[in-house]
């Protein structure tokens, strides 16, 4: 089982590095520590292919993986959470197909998501972009599903009273 576990993982890992990437940008807010992130998720799932199960989600132990790696380093360098918030504007790429309105809308819910706490932004990434399971992501994140239902629930509430924030800031600015 090990030569066709190393096999999947050696098959599998290139197509899955720029949602890697984009997992290092949102949890590092950096693309320079994403690209670190990634290159040493790579590392870890070639030094411990033996560990993957085939015909599991390799997606998730990926995911997983750079996860750890992220609070490993956090623990390392004494982090404060929440340092380091992405540019929304470099953080978005368009195909120049899309209309103004829509790069100003994505890029507004974009700088609001990434005010969220690290812990809620994480979890919103794996569930709502990555389609991630509330169970997959709480496997992922080391957390009860509980904590990932909590989390969930309390970004909403945070961006939907964003969203009213700024509905009425319109309204008394027209």
């Amino acid at each position: 089982m090990g030569d066709r576990s190393h096999d999947a993982v050696k098959l599998g890992l290139a197509s899955h590095l720029t949602r890697l990437w984009r997992y290092g940008v949102i949890l590092s807010g950096s693309r320079d520590t994403a690209e670190d992130l990634v290159q040493a998720t790579c590392l870890r799932a070639l030094e411990r292919a033996h560990q993957f199960e085939p015909g599991t989600r390799l997606d998730r132990w990926l995911m997983t993986i750079l996860h750890r790696i992220w609070l490993n380093d956090l623990r390392a360098a004494r982090y404060r959470r929440g340092q380091g918030l992405v540019d929304a504007e470099s953080a978005l790429v368009f195909d120049g197909v899309r209309v103004i309105e829509a790069n100003i809308s994505a890029s507004q819910v974009l700088r609001k998501v990434q005010a969220l706490p690290e812990a809620q932004r994480e979890t919103v990434y794996l569930v709502y972009v990555e389609g991630f399971t509330y169970r997959e992501a709480a496997e992922a994140l080391d957390v009860p599903i509980g904590t990932v239902m909590s989390r969930l629930a309390a970004a909403r509430a945070k961006l939907s009273e964003s969203a009213e924030g700024d509905s009425q800031a319109r309204r008394v600015g027209s």
